[in-house]
């Protein structure tokens, strides 16, 4: 009866020392270790506006479809660019022929004696050929924006990627500057991790990391690229004074602010589709941490 009561004593002990060791192992991998479930995919958007104004004419593409870097995206109406261009040359050939006849009379009047023409004379054909020459420039500059501009009405994308938020359409006024549909980079995928700042001096650049995404079961690789070295600090907003406007409310309970860390993914499987916005976690390799000192008074 005595061997049974010790062995049950010891059982329990040792089941209850098990709990303890094993909660305080998972105890100090949570706040030791460099992880976080607040993570988001992240892409490069382009904001695709044309360079010159006028009614769409057709539009190439559908929402969501690939895309790549040279494709047509749509068309702005080029009649009126067209007939500018024509203008433009029209204009051109007006200007070389002004210059021709400036610089034959510049060249008689050079050959002419000077008692004859005046030094003065000579000098008056002579600038007024080299200003028909600056005016013949001046057109060919105009021939050459009319064609840029010609050309800048077939809007094409700059980049391989999918077509986000297509907000054109046939007969569609398109502003110069204005942006009427996104184009998210493909070859422009990475994650930006928000770690505790308690877990910062657990990371470093190059750091290997290990992400899972929320809509996928197949983790990715990746690394630690860069450390944000700012966040903002909102109890402490700028008066209308130009002054700092300090709460003067102190929070008991102080929570861990989140630093961005920006992490590179190495490589995606072919299977793994990214969307930028999707949530992710990130388990990155930590370093060892330096000893904590407590800070004097």
């Amino acid at each position: 009866m005595k061997l049974q009561v010790v062995v049950r004593f010891v059982f329990t002990i040792a089941i209850f020392a098990t709990a303890i060791f094993t909660g305080k192992k998972l105890w100090d991998r949570y706040m030791d270790s460099p992880w976080t479930r607040d993570a988001k995919v992240r892409a490069d958007v382009v904001n695709v506006a044309a360079d010159v104004s006028g009614l769409v004419d057709r539009v190439a593409v559908k929402d969501n479809q690939l895309v790549h870097k040279g494709d047509l995206l749509f068309v702005i109406d080029r009649e009126r660019y067209a007939l500018a261009l024509s203008q433009a040359k029209a204009r051109l050939s007006a200007s070389r022929a002004q210059m021709g006849m400036k610089q034959q009379e510049a060249e008689r009047r050079a050959r002419v004696d000077v008692a004859v023409v005046s030094v003065e004379n000579r000098e008056n054909a002579r600038s007024q050929a080299d200003a028909a020459e600056a005016a013949c420039q001046e057109a060919a500059v105009a021939v050459e924006t009319a064609e840029l501009n010609l050309k800048r009405t077939e809007v094409r994308s700059p980049v391989d990627g999918y077509i986000a938020n297509l907000n054109v359409h046939r007969g569609d006024f398109a502003s110069a500057g204005a942006a009427k549909l996104a184009i998210v980079d493909k070859n422009s995928f990475w994650v930006y991790g928000y770690f505790e700042e308690t877990k910062i001096r657990l990371l470093h650049v190059g750091a290997p990391v290990e992400i899972r995404l929320l809509a996928s079961d197949r983790p990715l690789k990746g690394h630690v690229e860069s450390l944000a070295r700012g966040i903002s600090d909102h109890d402490n907003p700028v008066g209308r004074e130009l002054l700092s406007d300090v709460n003067p409310i102190f929070n008991w309970v102080r929570l861990a602010q989140r630093v961005p860390v920006r992490i590179a993914i190495d490589n995606v499987p072919k299977s793994v589709q990214l969307v930028a916005g999707t949530t992710c976690t990130v388990i990155a390799k930590p370093r060892p941490s330096p000893p904590y000192r407590q800070a004097t008074m």
